[in-house]
C-alpha cells in the first residue's frame, strides 16, 4: 500500500481554497477554523469575533511509499511556498497553476499559495500499527468511523482511548491518578462543542488581566498520572489548552496534529511540573503558546501559596520540580504567543534538563525560543539545538484588542518577534503578588538557523542580582546563511542583571 486517505466527515466549516490529487486521484479534505490575525484580548465575557478567524483545509493521510501530490489552488495565487523549508520538498508549478510535490516519506507541512493566510496543511503520517490492541477488551474505548458527541471522557488506569481513522469524537478527555493510559488512533478529537461558562457579568473595556468570571475546560487534562501515551490523533478547535498534563511522569506524545486553534488561550501542549517527557514528530498550530514547560500556575482559589504547596505535595507525593523533557522533530506554527517556551508560570523549585531539538518554527508572532521566569524556579540546563526559524517578509505584530470596536490593523513591516529571549521578572498578573523570584542560568542556544528580512531581536532581563539571567551560550546562529558574531548586528537588549551572555 502506497498511501491511504482517512475518511472525511464534513462539518459546518466550508472552504474551497484548494483541491488535491494524489497520484492523479482527487481526495477529500478536512476543514478547520484558525486565527487570521494576531489580535488578543483578556477574557471579555465572550469569545473572539468570528471575523478574526478564517477557514482552512487540511489533508489527513498515511503513506509508506513515494507519492505525487498535486495541489490545485482555486483562486489566483502568489508565488507558492512550501514549509518547512528544511523538508526540501521537491515541487513545481505547472502551466495550469497546479503545485506538484513529490512526497517520498511521511511529513507534516503546509502549502501556502496565497501568502501566510489560507494555507493548506498536509498531515502525512507513517502507516499506523496497533499491535496488541484488542478491540473487545473492556479497557479499550473504541470509536470507529462516525461522529460521536461524548461530553467528557474520563480515563482510568490501564485504559486506552482509540479514535480510529474516520472518527470525529466531540469531547474533552480527563484523567486523575491514572497509570498506563493511552490516547491513540488517526481520528479527530474535536473540542468545538466545548463552551465556556460565564459566571457573572464583568467589565470588558480595556481589560488587562484575566477575569475570573468564567469556567473553561481543556481538551485533554491529565493530573497525577504515570505512563502516558498519546499517538497519532488530530485535535481540532480546542477551547483552552489542547493537552495539559499536570504532575505527570513518563509521558510519550508523538505524531499528534493540533489544528483549528483560534479561541482565547488555545495553547498546544502546556505541561506543569512533570518529569520524563518525550514529544516527537508533531505538528502544532496554535493561537496561543505552542509547547510550554511550566511550573504550577496562579489560578487557585483562596490562599494561593497554600494551594500551590498542597498541589505540589498531593497525597504525600512531591511534585516540586520539572525535569527531563525532550522535544524533537516538531513543526510549529504560532499565531499569537510563544513557540517553544519555558514558563511563563514557574512555581517549581527547579525546571531543568529540558531539550528542544531538530524543530521547525514556520511562523512566529510574539516569541520563538523563550525562557520566561515570572515566579521562583531555578531554571537551568535548558538547550535549544538545531532549530530552524522562518520569518514572514512582513510579520504581523501581535496586538491587544481594547474593546469590541477595536479592529486589527497591520502595523510596521519591520516588526520582528523576540527570537531568543531569557527573562527573570515580576509579572503583574502571572506572578500573582508572589515575592520569591527565580533565576535563569546555563542556557544553551546552538545551531539556530533563521531566515527573514527583519533586524533580529534578542532579549535578556533579570530582576535583581540574585534573580538574574546568567551563563547563556549562543553558538552558531545564522541569519540567511550568515553566522552572527556580534550583538551589534542585532536588536540586542540586556539589562544590568544579565551576566556572561556569549554570542560565539
Amino acid at each position: 500500500m502506497a498511501y491511504k486517505v482517512y475518511p472525511v466527515i464534513n462539518t459546518d466549516i466550508t472552504c474551497d481554497d484548494y483541491r488535491v490529487k494524489i497520484n492523479g486521484e482527487e481526495v477529500d479534505l478536512n476543514t478547520a477554523r484558525v486565527s487570521a490575525c494576531p489580535f488578543n484580548r483578556r477574557w471579555p465575557g465572550h469569545q473572539r469575533q468570528i471575523d478574526q478567524s478564517e477557514p482552512i483545509l487540511f489533508l489527513s493521510m498515511a503513506l509508506d511509499a513515494p507519492i505525487t501530490l498535486e495541489v490545485i489552488p482555486t483562486h489566483p495565487m502568489d508565488k507558492p511556498t512550501v514549509r518547512p523549508a528544511s523538508a526540501a520538498l521537491k515541487h513545481t508549478v505547472t502551466e495550469t497553476g497546479s503545485i506538484v510535490i513529490e512526497l517520498e516519506k511521511p511529513q507534516y507541512f503546509t502549502v501556502e499559495a496565497y501568502g501566510r493566510n489560507r494555507a493548506l496543511h498536509i498531515f502525512a503520517d507513517p502507516m499506523p500499527h496497533y499491535e496488541g490492541i484488542d478491540l473487545t477488551d473492556e479497557n479499550v474505548l473504541y470509536f470507529g468511523k462516525g461522529t460521536y458527541d461524548m461530553g467528557t471522557i474520563e480515563l482510568k488506569s490501564n485504559q486506552t482511548l482509540f479514535i480510529d481513522e474516520g472518527a470525529v469524537v466531540y469531547a474533552c478527555v480527563k484523567a486523575l491518578e491514572a497509570d498506563h493510559i493511552s490516547i491513540i488512533g488517526r481520528g479527530i478529537l474535536d473540542n468545538s462543542r466545548n463552551k465556556e461558562k460565564v459566571l457573572f457579568e464583568a467589565n470588558v473595556e480595556e481589560n488587562s488581566t484575566a477575569v475570573r468570571n468564567v469556567k473553561r475546560q481543556h481538551t485533554v487534562l491529565l493530573e497525577y498520572c504515570n505512563d502516558i501515551k498519546i499517538e497519532g490523533i488530530t485535535i481540532r478547535d480546542s477551547l483552552v489548552y489542547n493537552i495539559r498534563p499536570m504532575a505527570c511522569r513518563g509521558m510519550d506524545i508523538r505524531n499528534v496534529k493540533i489544528i483549528g486553534c483560534w479561541r482565547y488561550n488555545s495553547d498546544g501542549i502546556d505541561m506543569h511540573n512533570c518529569e520524563d517527557v518525550v514529544i516527537e514528530d508533531c505538528f502544532i498550530r496554535t493561537f496561543d503558546d505552542s509547547i510550554c514547560v511550566k511550573g504550577f500556575d496562579c489560578y487557585y482559589e483562596g490562599d494561593l501559596d497554600k494551594a500551590v504547596w498542597e498541589a505540589m505535595h498531593y497525597k504525600g507525593g512531591c511534585y516540586e520540580n520539572f525535569r527531563n523533557v525532550r522535544v524533537r522533530r516538531c513543526v510549529i506554527w504560532n499565531d499569537w504567543g510563544k513557540a517553544l517556551e519555558i514558563g511563563a508560570e514557574t512555581r517549581a523549585e527547579e525546571i531543568c534538563d529540558i531539550v528542544f531539538e531538530d524543530c521547525d518554527v514556520i511562523h512566529a508572532m510574539h516569541g520563538v525560543l523563550d525562557v520566561a521566569n515570572v515566579d521562583y524556579a531555578d531554571v537551568h540546563d535548558i538547550t535549544y539545538r538545531n532549530i530552524r526559524i522562518e520569518l514572514d517578509d512582513v510579520v504581523p505584530k501581535p496586538m491587544h484588542q481594547l474593546n469590541d470596536a477595536h479592529v486589527y490593523e497591520l502595523p510596521t513591516r519591520d516588526f520582528c518577534p523576540m527570537i531568543i529571549c531569557s527573562r527573570a521578572i515580576f509579572h503583574y498578573e502571572y506572578s500573582a503578588g508572589g515575592q520569591r523570584r527565580g533565576r535563569n542560568r546555563d542556557l544553551f542556544f546552538e545551531d539556530i538557523s533563521i531566515t527573514g528580512r527583519q533586524k533580529l531581536r534578542f532579549v535578556f532581563e533579570g530582576h535583581s542580582e540574585a534573580a538574574c539571567t546568567r551563563d547563556v551560550v549562543i553558538r552558531n546562529v545564522t541569519y540567511n546563511g550568515k553566522k552572527l558574531t556580534s550583538p551589534e548586528e542585532l536588536d540586542w537588549q540586556a539589562n544590568e542583571f544579565c551576566y556572561n551572555i556569549q554570542l560565539v
